[in-house]
């Protein structure tokens, strides 16, 4: 695991797994293990994270010992660590960090934009004039540093896996100046042919679609262990949704788009037609 987000998503998922396995309530963990049903609560729920100590005992007290306590122990040392967009956290509030941490780990990312390119996806001019547009001026450096921190993503060793399907309008609608939306295209061009990353344009002549309530992306984790959630986000925060069902439901929608938007040699098409029409 290269995250540490996802190390404490994990212990907190196995440890409350672990205590309702043994038929213990909350309350009587809590003062076997000397804290109070809040404290643990809290760390189940991936409030705070489990100190190494805390999860040795823990792992004592619901029966695991030997190599399989030593790998969950392992793995708390891990989230204590720090993710690199945690140096960002002036301007990154913790919901977005989370997601952050969520992103750094994922293997695979499924994505509908209706309106702005994706985060991911964004050359630095576009990024910083998305940000002035809905957030002023306030702090632009930082966080277009962040944007493309992530991005890091697409470029690595074992890179992520990458299915985008984008609203005509997100081609249309120009932001920024015409040479830096003009390169905005030709980066979105050149991200096509990578062999990781698919991207479908959804074009007005589709007419309704399932996403039309707004954008998604979907994350899906090297280990099964770790479920699939769905991000979604507005205006002011944005909320990650863990429970399989709301998966379930993201994920065939997706593959609706996917039917009904231009595979992605057409796609790519009218990305550079799109492209060479900007003067």
């Amino acid at each position: 695991m290269r995250s540490p987000t996802v190390k404490r998503r994990r212990i907190a998922q196995e440890l409350r797994r672990l205590r309702e396995k043994t038929g213990m309530t909350r309350a009587q963990a809590a003062k076997a293990l000397d804290m109070t049903p809040g404290n643990l609560g809290r760390l189940e729920n991936r409030e705070i994270t489990a100190r190494p100590v805390v999860v040795r005992a823990a792992l004592a007290l619901y029966g695991v010992t030997g190599e399989d306590a030593e790998v969950l122990i392992e793995l708390a040392r891990g989230a204590t660590e720090r993710g690199w967009w945690q140096n960002y956290s002036e301007i990154m509030p913790d919901w977005f960090s989370f997601y952050v941490g969520l992103e750094e780990e994922a293997v695979m990312l499924s994505t509908y934009e209706p309106e702005i390119m994706p985060g991911l996806f964004q050359t630095d001019d576009y990024a910083r004039a998305i940000f002035r547009l809905t957030a002023g001026d306030e702090n632009v450096d930082q966080k277009v540093a962040a944007r493309l921190h992530r991005q890091d993503i697409l470029r690595r060793d074992d890179p992520v896996e990458i299915s985008a399907v984008l609203n005509e309008a997100v081609l249309l609608r120009q932001v920024g100046s015409a040479p830096q939306f003009r390169a905005q295209l030709e980066h979105l061009g050149e991200l096509a042919e990578l062999p990781n990353i698919e991207i479908q344009i959804l074009p007005f002549a589709a007419g309704g679609h399932p996403a039309m309530t707004g954008p998604y992306v979907l994350l899906g984790f090297p280990d099964a262990v770790d479920e699939p959630v769905v991000y979604l986000d507005n205006f002011t925060r944005g909320q990650v949704l863990e429970e399989p069902e709301h998966f379930t439901e993201y994920q065939k929608a997706h593959m609706k788009l996917q039917v009904i938007a231009l595979n992605p040699e057409e796609s790519l098409k009218k990305i550079r037609k799109l492209t060479g029409s900007i003067g």
